[in-house]
Parts: structure tokens; sequence; C-alpha cells
């Protein structure tokens, strides 16, 4: 099965990723979360001004992905987690 996520920019040391969601036509924002069955990943809707903001500047994209992962962002999900939401993955200091 393809997935409907095309990374376009990832970042190992500070654990996001920029990408398109083909289904849904729209730039993402991706973070790790961990819950107690399975470790996934919950997407954050960019416009097409803050996906490009954050591909020049890697400092605005770490900032935006540490505020949704203190759920500062949870209206931009694409999908709404269930009763079992996952914890974030920080990255290492």
């Amino acid at each position: 099965m393809a997935s409907d996520i095309v990374d376009i920019f990832v970042s190992r040391e500070h654990l996001y990723s920029l990408g398109r969601d083909i289904k849904i036509d729209c730039y993402i924002l991706s973070i790790p979360v961990s819950n107690r069955l399975v470790d996934y990943e919950e997407y954050y809707r960019l416009t097409d001004d803050q996906f490009n903001a954050f591909r020049e500047n890697e400092a605005a994209a770490q900032a935006f992905a540490n505020e949704c992962r203190q759920r500062m962002h949870d209206n931009l999900l694409t999908l709404q987690p269930g009763s079992d939401r996952g914890v974030p993955r920080e990255p290492k200091k």
C-alpha cells in the first residue's frame, strides 16, 4: 500500500519532517509520537507560506515542531487523535 505522504525534508536530529499529503493536497509537518501500543506520526497542516518559510528557516520549523509537541496547534492536525493519544518523542539535547 502506497503512502499518501511524500517527505520533502527530514530532520532526524530535531525529530520532524516536512512533506506533502497527496490525499488531502496540503503541506504538512509531522512529529513522531508513541502510545502504549504503537509508534506513529501526527501530521499538522501547513499553508504554502508556512511550508516555504520552514524550508528556508530550520529554526522556525524546529520551533513550530516543538509547539506541536506541546499540543499548541492541535487545530491543524489532519486527523484528530483517539482516546489513547501518543506522547510526542523529544529530540535529544
